[in-house]
């Protein structure tokens, strides 16, 4: 039977799309394949890692019937890169076995019996499904995730705080040395419910929305979130455990702020930057009366220094802080301007975008 038979183009986004949660080695052999099913003209495709599960279907040609089988997903997608664009390949089924065709390639891969597959068992009682923009989704996570923890034994912290209510979705990241809020309206009213999503499903996710317009559904259960967009179903076990309670976090009425351009501040830290050491990735900033003075230096004695003329006229203020935590967050935004709230020495500071209630970050001092 030809399982399939279309364009490399069409044929390799397809594969691609399900297949970034695949691991390469895996306990469980079959996992590192993706199950294929074909049900009259539309094929569906799945992968797992037990955790997350995606799913896809679309239409690729080839012949019409009833076919299941299992191949591996990193290979198929391997060899798939290697053919132009333009060209028709083919998978056809033969005994045990799938046959890849394109030009005058052909290449025999193994298969494994798709009853073997283990499918992610979808929780019965999800709650009611809404939806936002995927481009809106894709945004917030982008505001956000760049401050999520890292395999930190705190495992509620390696992921996402996800909050609908009202009429509102909001999602926290935080390491524990800095937090990230970004929210954004909806256009339904939704009942409360807050869940963590994985570091790994947050950065698949991220992949795989688009900027386009269309939408993407929501459902959350105790234990699962199931997304669906595009054509695609994409189901995720969600972290268990008490994320923090990011308002107590959030710093209220700073005294001393100061609005200034963002781009001129990111460049001012990348540059004074280079002077911190591997390590200790330290730099002081220096707030006074029209004036902002970025310093670091290093265990061989070097120094930056870098000013800024700005419009302040509030306290005198010398803080400390890891650079890198300050890039990523002014990388990661894209307005012009940027407000910075500080209370004292040893506070955490605030960043916003001036006249924008939906992004906040806090970023704690270090000692220098």
């Amino acid at each position: 039977m030809i399982v399939l038979k279309a364009t490399q183009d069409k044929v390799l986004a397809v594969f691609q799309s399900v297949s970034g949660i695949v691991e390469r080695r895996h306990t469980l052999p079959i996992l590192a394949n993706v199950l294929i099913r074909k049900t009259g003209n539309a094929l569906q495709l799945t992968t797992s890692d037990l955790e997350i599960q995606i799913r896809t279907t679309a239409e690729l040609g080839g012949d019409t019937g009833e076919f299941t089988t299992t191949v591996g997903a990193r290979k198929l997608i391997d060899i798939l890169k290697t053919m132009p664009s333009d060209q028709t390949v083919s998978l056809e089924s033969s005994q045990s076995k799938l046959i890849l065709k394109g030009g005058k390639s052909r290449f025999t891969l193994q298969s494994l019996p798709a009853e073997d597959f283990p499918l992610v068992q979808e929780s019965a009682a999800f709650g009611p499904a809404f939806s936002v923009p995927q481009k809106v989704l894709k945004s917030l996570m982008g505001q956000v995730s760049f401050a999520m923890a890292v395999q930190d034994i705190r495992y509620y912290l390696n992921g996402i705080l996800f909050v609908a209510e009202g009429n509102t979705l909001s999602l926290v990241a935080t390491d524990g040395h800095r937090l990230a809020f970004a929210s954004a309206t909806l256009d339904v009213e939704v009942p409360k419910q807050e869940v963590i999503l994985p570091r790994k499903t947050v950065l698949e996710l991220q992949r795989l929305l688009s900027d386009a317009d269309g939408a993407i559904e929501m459902q959350f259960a105790n234990n699962q979130a199931k997304f669906t967009f595009g054509g695609m179903e994409f189901v995720t076990k969600l972290v268990e455990g008490k994320f923090p309670d990011y308002n107590r976090v959030i710093p209220k009425n700073h005294k001393n702020s100061i609005t200034l351009g963002r781009q001129p501040l990111l460049a001012s830290l990348q540059r004074t930057a280079i002077m911190t050491s591997d390590k200790f990735k330290g730099v002081r900033l220096n707030l006074e009366p029209g004036l902002l003075r970025v310093a670091s230096n290093n265990a061989e004695q070097e120094e930056a220094v870098d000013e800024l003329d700005i419009d302040y006229g509030g306290d005198t203020i010398e803080i400390g802080f890891n650079v890198s935590y300050l890039i990523d967050a002014l990388t990661n935004m894209s307005q012009e301007m940027v407000k910075v709230e500080l209370s004292d020495n040893n506070s955490s500071a605030l960043l916003t975008i001036p006249e924008n209630e939906h992004f906040k970050y806090v970023v704690m001092p270090m000692r220098i």
